[in-house]
């Protein structure tokens, strides 16, 4: 099994600097905007960005966390764990950022936008994503915000691996044999 490193810690924290800087300046002081991390791995990156934001504007807005376990497609087929869903915000009428770590087929996102409807109806949905697998979609799905493009064939797996209590990540493009 090979492996090949896409992001260094450094370079991750880079990206998601630039990540963060970039909805500032589409989203100013958050005012009618929310961030939704998607569970289970997209929770370590929506805290980390919020944080950044955070910090940068000076004031806290809205997060929260998704789990779309019973929305999926594939829900009867693979056994999956439920995740908690903590939203305790009303979503009506405002600017929903969707945050997961890597976009692949499109389906996790889809069974997002179902599980956000019983929220309310946002004014709009942005997808925020470290990683865009581009050439892999089985949805017509694509990111505002990407982190980096990685072209990976079928038989790779890109990984995120969240270090020092998921203050930092090191990306990974794996073989699967």
């Amino acid at each position: 099994m090979g492996q090949r490193k896409i992001l260094d810690a450094e370079q991750c924290n880079l990206t998601l600097q630039r990540l963060s800087f970039q909805l500032i300046e589409n989203h100013d002081h958050f005012i009618d905007s929310v961030i939704i991390g998607l569970q289970p791995r997209g929770i370590a990156l929506a805290k980390l960005l919020y944080s950044k934001i955070c910090l940068n504007i000076g004031n806290e807005f809205p997060f929260g966390e998704l789990d779309t376990t019973f929305f999926r497609d594939d829900f009867k087929l693979k056994p999956l764990i439920p995740q908690t869903t903590s939203i305790d915000f009303q979503i009506e009428n405002k600017r929903v950022i969707l945050i997961d770590d890597v976009l692949y087929t499109g389906r996790s996102v889809r069974s997002a936008l179902d599980a956000l409807t019983h929220f309310g109806r946002p004014a709009s949905v942005e997808l925020l994503v470290l990683i865009d697998r581009r050439f892999s979609r089985h949805l017509p799905i694509q990111p505002d915000y990407v982190g980096v493009t990685v072209d990976a064939v079928e038989n790779e797996k890109v990984i995120v691996d969240w270090q020092n209590n998921g203050q930092s990540a090191e990306v990974y493009l794996t073989t699967i044999q």
